[in-house]
């Protein structure tokens, strides 16, 4: 079942990135890659978004991000060992409310993550450091 959030994730890459867009090819935003990868396995989403700025709720401290995903994505466990098909929700500062999402494309020594990153588009990046330290949670696909 990972293998396919993966596959559906990888298939992305490359797409440019627009804030609010969910266009496999043609735009979207790390939401968006989110919500297109659901729409694949689904067939539909399960809530339309509401409009969201790029500050996601900073102003208010609201979590809207993170509300939404214990809504629909299962939660896992802090002390589960990361696998593939992860759904990653991060906090770009400490202290911060969590904005940004990607999926675990490879675990082990060597960890990689797809996301939507605003001027550089769908793409798979190294799960470093400095990205694992800003992990908020981790869900998966129900």
């Amino acid at each position: 079942m990972a293998e396919d959030v993966v596959a559906i994730a990888t298939a992305w890459i490359g797409t440019p990135y627009q804030h609010q867009a969910s266009v496999k090819g043609v735009a979207c935003d790390c939401l968006g890659l989110i919500r297109g990868v659901w729409r694949e396995r689904y067939a539909s989403e399960p809530e339309a978004p509401p409009p969201y700025t790029a500050d996601w709720g900073e102003g208010g401290g609201q979590e809207m991000l993170l509300a939404a995903a214990l809504r629909h994505l299962v939660p896992v466990d802090r002390g589960a060992a990361m696998q593939p098909g992860d759904v990653l929700l991060f906090r770009m500062r400490a202290g911060a409310v969590a904005k940004h999402l990607g999926i675990l494309s490879r675990d082990g020594g060597a960890p990689r993550f797809i996301h939507a990153y605003n001027a550089h588009g769908v793409i798979d990046s190294p799960l470093t450091t400095p990205w694992l330290n800003r992990i908020a949670a981790r869900f998966r696909f129900p």
